[in-house]
């Protein structure tokens, strides 16, 4: 059976460890080959289709158990976590719950460029089901970089995303050469771009990078927290638990790297940073309606 563009498929030199999602089939080198992104981890890879299986919704259900158990506990916590900083934050603002304010809070609004639009519409619902104000743009990775200056001017977030799919080959390369990856040049370049507009890492937190991206080369060019130090894959929902967490940490705190990266599915072998403040502000009084 052939296999066809967006099927879901397994690599049998790998024991259909992961979840790929066919993009394309080319030749390479004289034999048909897929391209192939990850269902669940940012990565992007390629294989000759002898290698390739396709996988039923059982099969599928079956691989992708142990993941979903992952997504449901980092979910849990970080919801948790997020609990605290707002009753802290209540605790305070209230003078340790002595007087009854009427108080409303602005938590960070995100701008998520991804390279991939249905990891895009994953993290979007997360986003929403946090209360992050956020608004997502489908962008491929090699035109990012000539793209974020109309984006920013757009939208004018306070965070910034800049993801997608990435891959580091060893036949092209060192792991200290940034050409040896697919994409991490460009995510660089974007990095690169947004930090000529506004230098202070703390008026435009950037989170950059996918998997196995080249870690050093996204936090020199400017990103607050980038992926991947150990060159691991990371998962498709990072990036939105370390931005969520900054989003609605109060603008006069400082953040911890691991508190950032504690909750994530991936940890500190595939994400790293450097220690940023928050964004959230809190005000009063809050209005429900405003009578004319």
């Amino acid at each position: 059976m052939k296999l066809q563009k967006n099927e879901i498929v397994g690599r049998l030199s790998y024991q259909c460890d992961m979840l790929f999602r066919v993009i394309d089939i080319i030749m390479m080198d004289g034999e048909e080959t897929a391209i192939l992104y990850g269902e669940d981890y940012r990565l992007i890879a390629d294989a000759p289709l002898f290698d390739l299986v396709p996988l039923d919704t059982k099969k599928r259900q079956e691989i992708s158990k142990h993941e979903r158990s992952l997504e449901k506990q980092s979910f849990e916590l970080f919801c948790q976590d997020l609990h605290l900083i707002k009753e802290r934050q209540l605790y305070e603002t209230t003078t340790g719950y002595q007087r009854d304010l009427n108080i409303f809070q602005i938590p960070g609004r995100v701008l998520h460029i991804d390279g991939d639009p249905s990891y895009l519409r994953k993290c979007l619902d997360v986003y929403k089901e946090i209360g992050v104000p956020v608004i997502g743009v489908y962008c491929q990775e090699n035109e990012m970089p000539n793209k974020i200056d109309v984006l920013l001017d757009r939208y004018r977030p306070d965070i910034l995303v800049i993801t997608g799919h990435d891959a580091y080959s060893k036949s092209k390369g060192k792991k200290s050469d940034i050409n040896a990856y697919r994409n991490s040049k460009f995510f660089a370049q974007t990095v690169h771009n947004a930090r000529k507009r506004t230098p202070n890492l703390d008026q435009l937190i950037i989170f950059a990078g996918a998997c196995q991206s080249h870690f050093e080369s996204l936090i020199r060019a400017g990103a607050n927290f980038a992926s991947s130090p150990s060159r691991i894959n990371i998962h498709a929902l990072d990036p939105v638990y370390i931005v969520s967490k900054i989003s609605f940490t109060p603008f006069q705190q400082s953040i911890n790297v691991w508190d950032a990266l504690k909750n994530t599915l991936t940890g500190d072998k595939g994400l790293g940073g450097i220690e940023t403040k928050g964004i959230l502000r809190t005000g009063m009084p809050y209005q429900s309606h405003i009578d004319d």
